[in-house]
Formats: structure tokens, sequence, C-alpha cells
């Protein structure tokens, strides 16, 4: 066995290599290396080569936690969420052939969850429309009456976006009933044209409650539709936390999110109170931080108690 560092119970997420490590043997070890016994396939520009993974699992212990659907392509390419969600039969069909293979590489590899991360809605008009009130928050800041204006945006997405919400929910329901031994988890999208805003989330959680869909949450992402004067923190996780089956734990600050957590505004003790004692933990944080701010974030984490 390699000798490890430190310890801890977290998940670090491979998106944190970015592409300085191009297989996930490397990946493994400098995990590893760095103290963590668990991994999660997160996205990456690039995704890394998964040959061999066998053999550094059993010289190293590593397991995989979760994966993020989508990390075995490109990230700049359309997320699951969306492609399950369109108007379109043929790109529900090109995804949920892609959600099977990504559903198949996590039993594979042992990981007991698949993430979907919410996307925008489909609508150009709306997210050229999102894009625009994204810059007048960014030039004059966040005023009462650009809060009501977002707000009234978000409101007109959900309406929208309630054709494609269905398409998602039978999509999630299909998939569901193929693979019942991996959960499928939700997590929110970052912009304000997501199509899985605050209310939307919910109606897909308790549509597909019988099938075990599960609600993941991600801190930064969380951090930045609060800073635009969407609900909050506390509001998320008191609505969705005994849902949880996993978290991504990344701090926020400005417009920046995927900060090492300690690093920015995030209310880390707010969270841990309201995080599930049994929920995947992951680090996720941008390929920019490297080891020393990672094992600061660990130890930032273990002091609230996480």
């Amino acid at each position: 066995m390699t000798q490890p560092g430190i310890p801890n119970d977290f998940a670090l997420s491979t998106m944190c290599f970015g592409t300085r490590l191009r297989s996930i043997e490397d990946q493994a070890f400098a995990a590893v290396a760095m103290g963590f016994r668990q991994i999660e396939l997160g996205l990456c520009d690039s995704p890394p080569t998964l040959n061999g993974f066998e053999d550094t699992r059993r010289e190293t212990g590593v397991k995989v936690t979760s994966v993020i659907s989508g990390c075995l392509k490109p990230q700049a390419e359309k997320s699951a969420c969306q492609l399950l969600a369109s108007s379109n039969s043929d790109e529900r069909d090109q995804a949920m052939g892609s959600a099977r293979r990504h559903i198949q590489l996590a039993q594979r590899l042992g990981a007991p969850v698949v993430v979907l991360r919410g996307t925008s809605v489909a609508d150009q008009k709306l997210r050229h429309e999102a894009e625009a009130l994204h810059a007048r928050l960014v030039k004059d800041g966040l005023s009462d009456e650009l809060a009501e204006a977002i707000r009234e945006f978000v409101q007109r997405v959900q309406r929208k976006g309630q054709r494609q919400i269905e398409h998602l929910c039978r999509s999630l329901h299909q998939l569901a009933g193929e693979f019942p031994a991996t959960r499928i988890a939700l997590e929110p999208g970052l912009h304000i044209d997501d199509l899985l805003s605050f209310e939307a989330m919910g109606w897909v959680l308790d549509d597909l409650e019988k099938r075990g869909l599960a609600y993941w949450h991600d801190v930064g992402r969380v951090h930045m539709r609060q800073r635009m004067g969407l609900p909050d923190q506390g509001r998320w996780l008191d609505a969705y936390a005994g849902r949880m089956v996993g978290i991504h734990l990344q701090d926020s600050a400005d417009d920046l999110h995927q900060l090492p957590p300690g690093a920015g505004e995030v209310d880390f003790k707010l969270v841990s109170e309201y995080t599930p004692k049994n929920a995947l933990k992951v680090l996720e944080i941008d390929q920019r931080h490297g080891r020393p701010e990672i094992l600061a974030a660990v130890q930032f984490l273990r002091d609230l108690g996480f």
C-alpha cells in the first residue's frame, strides 16, 4: 500500500487537477498523498484517461464516491440536464445514452452516486436577458430594483421552462428504473436562467421521491445565486438537507466560486449544522489552487466539525 498523508474523511474532486495530471491513476495517487481516501470524477476541459484504475485502487485503497454526469466529455459541451430536458426527442435520446454510460461507469468504479448539475433554460431570448442582468449586477451592484428584476425574471424562466422540467422528470424516471442500484442526485445550477431554480428543484424532487432521486448541495453555486437576491444558503439547506446525499464544498466571493473553503464569504458553520453526517463531502476547488490551499481548506472544515 502507498503511504498516504494525514487521513481525512472528505473526497476530492478530480477537477482540481485540471490538465496537470492526465490520468486517473496520477490523480488518485496525488489525492492519497494529500490524505484523501476518496475521489469524485469531476468535470474538466480535457477528461483524464481511466485505464489502469483497478491497479491504482488495489495499491492505494482509494474509493470513488461520485461521478458528475459529463465527466467523460469536455466540460464545454452541453450538460446532461439540459439535453435530458430538451424538447427535441433526438437530443433527449442522445442524453439518455450519455447518462447511461456515466451510470455504468459509476457502477464499474463502485461509486454509489451520479450527480446531474443544473443548467440554463433552452430559450435563447431568456439566456441573453440573463446575461444582460448579470452584466448590470457586475457593473452597478445589487440594488433593490435589480433584485426585484432578477426575481421576476426567474419566475418567467420557471414558467417558460415548465415543459422542459416535465421532460427532465420523465427522463430521470426512466433512468432510475433502469439503474435502481445507483443513486441519481440533482445539483443547482449557477446562473439566474437555470432550469432548476429553488422552486423547480422541489418540484422535481417531489415528483421522483419514490424513485429515490436525491439532492446534491453546491455551497459556492448557491452563494453566487444568493448574491443576486435569490434564495440564500439557509433556505436551500432548510428545504432540501433532508434529501441531501452529498455536498460540494467550495467558497465564493465577489464574482468567483470554486474557491478553497475559508477563502471567501460562505458561512460554513451554518452549512455544517445542516449537512447530514452521512452525506458525501466533496472538495470541489478550481485548478488554480494547489496542494497548500487544499490542505488548508481541509483543516478549516475539520475545525468547524465537518
